[in-house]
């Protein structure tokens, strides 16, 4: 029970109050009501027994977000290629938003597969989240051996241009996305999504006032009509 230590704090400030800063015998009773009234209000609006932080909530949204981030991540890869065994492990953690033992596991697996791709993105998309969505030279040192292991998979790009996002760089982040729609090929099933997310990049940029900023993607021309 957390009352205990509350009353021993209210009778030590009454002390400190009348022995160590000598309140006049006048103002004793002044002081012990303010005491009094502090504790009733703590009796009606606390609740000791409610943890400090909403670990539950935020343990949730952990989970949401990585559980997304493996089905996101998964899904820009051959399906019929079964990844390794460490990935698979490392993504069960990653799903119940563990990913800094996520990160442990991808790092001890690359070592042994220095030239696996999605492991190399993986990694730098836990050591984002295990961030709290920024961009540390960790994970852009993981986003540029994936980069080196599969050269202008669209992927890699992406998700760096989302964590730029996440970490306030958009200018950056604008300029990752271009160069991604500038080399994909015209027949790309993500390259109309990728434009119109340039687009959205791009108003955001003009009413931020950015200067220097790139002239905007135009749209499609089925779009345009």
């Amino acid at each position: 029970m957390s009352w205990f230590p509350i009353i021993v704090l209210a009778l030590a400030a009454f002390a400190i109050a009348v022995f160590a800063l000598r309140l006049e015998r006048r103002g004793w009773t002044l002081f012990a009501a303010v005491l009094v009234f502090g504790l009733a209000g703590y009796a009606t609006q606390a609740a000791p027994e409610m943890p400090g932080a909403p670990k539950e909530g935020i343990a949730a949204s952990k989970q949401e977000a990585g559980e997304g981030m493996v089905t996101a991540r998964r899904a820009l890869f051959n399906p019929d290629i079964q990844p390794p065994a460490y990935l698979v492990t490392s993504d069960g953690f990653a799903r119940r938003g563990r990913f800094a033992d996520a990160a442990g596991l991808l790092r001890n697996g690359l070592a042994n597969n220095p030239d696996h791709a999605e492991g190399w993105l993986a990694l730098a998309n836990a050591l984002v989240e295990h961030a709290d969505g920024q961009l540390t030279p960790a994970s852009l040192y993981a986003y540029g051996k994936a980069d080196a292991a599969a050269p202008g998979h669209p992927g890699i790009a992406y998700y760096l241009g989302v964590a730029l996002l996440r970490s306030g760089r958009p200018g950056e982040a604008r300029g990752v996305w271009a160069d991604m729609l500038a080399n994909a090929p015209e027949d790309a099933t993500w390259r109309e999504e990728l434009e119109v997310r340039l687009q959205r990049l791009d108003a955001m940029l003009a009413q931020s006032g950015v200067q220097g900023a790139p002239a905007p993607v135009e749209a499609p021309a089925e779009q345009a009509q």
